[in-house]
């Protein structure tokens, strides 16, 4: 935005451009100020400055794997007092990320030959009373016995987990029982209006599951592929990706 204005200040003026754009003009200049002369930034930005090398140096010298907390540890015991959300932010800045234990686990692996019925929600996550549209979603924890995934399904009116399950193995099967249990706890009337709204996924088959939801009383709506964290309430609880 800032470069926006740079770039046409010339032709229309700084009031003008900052009338239409979302940012007053003593916004715009005071950035234009500490651009033009660095002694006037903030002293968080300095600071920033100051550390971003340093949290660099630390992860280059311990191999490239060192994660926030032994990279704040480190800074610590060199005198450094940096708080560990700082060296966490930094880090993820600038682009730096330790080693991670174990293999990755991915919980969303999209399909594009698969059938996708249009996203009728759009992202608006409100809705006027309840059993009027639920999202669902699973995600994974990791416990002293390795990860479980844990699926689901949220009344976007009152934000309440009105369904949910637990598995060892992300199929089809336990997102279709936190479904069920929502559905047999609830009770929404029959081809009463209900949406059902899930990210899109491969795994487990969504042919089964749409089935599934006409039998239940509730229509089924899938975001587009790869939305799935923009497509997630981010006040809600976590869970990251689902696919059904």
């Amino acid at each position: 935005m800032i470069e926006f204005i740079d770039d046409h200040r010339g032709a229309y003026g700084v009031e003008p451009i900052c009338g239409v754009l979302p940012i007053a003009p003593s916004t715009y200049r005071t950035h234009a100020a500490r651009r033009a002369d660095p002694s006037r930034l903030p002293a968080r930005v300095k600071r920033d400055a100051s550390l971003m090398p340093e949290i660099a140096r630390v992860f280059e010298e311990n191999f490239q794997v060192y994660g926030v907390r032994k990279v704040w540890r480190q800074l610590r015991r060199e005198g450094q007092e940096v708080a560990r959300c700082t060296v966490g932010r930094l880090m993820k800045t600038i682009g730096l990320q330790g080693v991670i234990r174990g293999k990755p686990v991915r919980t969303t692996i999209s399909d594009k030959a698969a059938p996708c019925p249009l996203d009728h929600v759009n992202r608006q996550f409100q809705a006027p009373r309840p059993n009027a549209l639920w999202v669902s979603d699973f995600t994974y924890v990791a416990t002293w016995a390795g990860f479980v995934y844990v699926a689901f399904v949220i009344d976007t009116y009152a934000r309440r987990i009105v369904g949910w399950r637990v598995s060892r193995t992300a199929q089809a099967n336990f997102v279709l029982d936190a479904l069920e249990q929502a559905l047999h706890d609830r009770r929404p009337l029959h081809r009463g209006g209900l949406v059902h709204h899930s990210d899109r996924g491969s795994q487990g088959g969504f042919k089964r599951l749409s089935q599934h939801h006409d039998e239940g009383g509730c229509d089924d709506r899938l975001n587009p592929p790869n939305t799935s964290r923009s497509n997630t309430p981010s006040a809600w609880p976590k869970p990251v990706s689902s696919r059904p």
